[in-house]
C-alpha cells in the first residue's frame, strides 16, 4: 500500500508533501464542450436566456471554481493562482451544435494546475446546461481532458495536438 504517493505508511490517504518540490512557473490548459439545440445556440449568441448571458455566467463559474478547486477534489494543494482564463468557441456542423470551452490557468508554485484547469472546464459547461435546461434538458457535455502542462521537472508536456489559448 505505500507505493501508492497518496497513503501514508498506514495505508490511509493523505496528501503529498510537496515542501522540496522546486517552485516553477506552471499553466495547463483543459477543453470541455456541451452540444445543444439550435433554439438553444440562438439565444446564446442572442442573448436572450431568461438567465442572462450564459457565457458570462460561465466564464465566471469557471473562475471561481478554479480558485475553489482544493475545495472539491481530496487530494489538491490550495494554490494561489495568477491567472484564469475561460474562452468559448462555436462549432457549427449542420445540425450539429458544439460550444468548445478552454480554460487556461497559471501558477507560479511547486505543483500543476491541471485538476484547475479541468474543474473550470468541467463548471463552465455545468453553469452553460444549468442556465439553459428550461429550455431542453438534452444537453450533452462533451469529453473533458487536458491539453497541456507545463512546468515542474516534466517541462511542457502536449497532451492533445490542439490550438491552445494562453493566459496574458
Amino acid at each position: 500500500m505505500t507505493d501508492f504517493t497518496h497513503f501514508n505508511k498506514e495505508g490511509r490517504a493523505h496528501m503529498v508533501d510537496i515542501s522540496e518540490k522546486s517552485e516553477s512557473e506552471r499553466i495547463a490548459v483543459a477543453r470541455s464542450s456541451i452540444f445543444v439545440a439550435k433554439e438553444i445556440y440562438e439565444k446564446i449568441i442572442n442573448l436572450s436566456v431568461e438567465k442572462g448571458d450564459v457565457l458570462a455566467v460561465a466564464q465566471i463559474a469557471g473562475i471561481m471554481a478554479a480558485k475553489n478547486t482544493s475545495q472539491i477534489i481530496p487530494m489538491c494543494h490550495p494554490l494561489q493562482l495568477k491567472g484564469i482564463n475561460i474562452t468559448f468557441d462555436w462549432k457549427l456542423d449542420e445540425a450539429t451544435y458544439e460550444l468548445e470551452i478552454i480554460s487556461t490557468v497559471k501558477t507560479k508554485g511547486q505543483t500543476g494546475v491541471e485538476m484547475e484547469a479541468l474543474t473550470a472546464a468541467s463548471a463552465a459547461a455545468l453553469t452553460i446546461y444549468d442556465m439553459c435546461k428550461a429550455i431542453d434538458k438534452g444537453m450533452t457535455i462533451g469529453q473533458t481532458y487536458l491539453i497541456e502542462k507545463t512546468g515542474g521537472k516534466s517541462g511542457i508536456t502536449n497532451v492533445r495536438n490542439e490550438e491552445i489559448n494562453k493566459v496574458s
